[in-house]
């Protein structure tokens, strides 16, 4: 695992009671991903996922399940399977450079064995500290907390095997 630097990373671990290739069928099947992805009650959609090195990875939200809007326009730069996604919204699906809104980040999700079911780890990283601290303060705990708790619950409930 990457070092993390407080000042520029933040972070969020969790223990999903499931099996690890059920957390990792739950981030590599669309119609998964969009049950999950976003915090209720908005809803997601899966626009593209194609879950390889350079691979786009394009998601939209919707507060009222028929007007959609852009959420994410990334690309995966490592995936490892049931192991470890790295994705970044930084470069486009069209591998142009993005300057997203609301701040430009890589994520490193890993998943591990553990005694209760999987070692979910995520680290977010960001630029510089102003990028990082403004992510926080936007609400990264409560947003990626709650995306959490709802993958954690999907992957708990058997309905992914």
């Amino acid at each position: 695992m990457s070092t993390i630097d407080p000042t520029l990373d933040l972070t969020l671990q969790r223990v999903i009671r499931a099996p690890r290739r059920s957390v990792w069928r739950a981030w590599t099947d669309p119609d998964l991903l969009a049950r999950w992805w976003v915090p209720a009650p908005t809803v997601s959609r899966v626009d593209r996922l194609e879950v390889r090195p350079g691979g786009a990875f394009v998601t939209s939200m919707s507060d009222d399940g028929e007007a959609f809007v852009p959420h994410t326009d990334g690309i995966f730069l490592l995936v490892e399977a049931d192991e470890r996604i790295v994705f970044t919204n930084a470069i486009d699906s069209a591998w142009r450079p993005a300057p997203p809104a609301p701040v430009s980040m890589t994520a490193e999700i890993t998943l591990a064995d553990h005694p209760d079911g999987t070692d979910y780890r995520a680290i977010v990283r960001h630029g510089d500290p102003a990028a990082r601290d403004r992510h926080e303060q936007l609400g990264f705990f409560d947003g990626w907390g709650s995306v959490t708790a709802a993958l954690a619950a999907l992957a708990e409930s058997g309905a992914v095997s």
